[in-house]
């Protein structure tokens, strides 16, 4: 059965929210901007080389079922 949260409990629990968030230390845009970049280029490189398995597999498959 679904209770009713008292007011107090709900403002109190969303000041205690904004406290912690203003303690958050957040990156410098340039960081998010690099790690970002650095994240795409692993994951376009790891994507090639998998595919490139992929690829390589199949062919060797369709080879072998001739």
């Amino acid at each position: 059965m679904l209770q009713y949260v008292p007011v107090k409990k709900f403002v109190s629990y969303f000041s205690g929210v904004a406290d912690e968030l203003s303690k958050v230390v957040w990156p410098k845009l340039s960081d998010v901007v690099k790690l970002t970049l650095i994240v795409i280029i692993i994951s376009a490189i790891m994507a090639a080389f998998i595919g490139s398995i992929d690829f390589g597999f199949t062919k060797l498959l369709e080879t072998l079922i001739k």
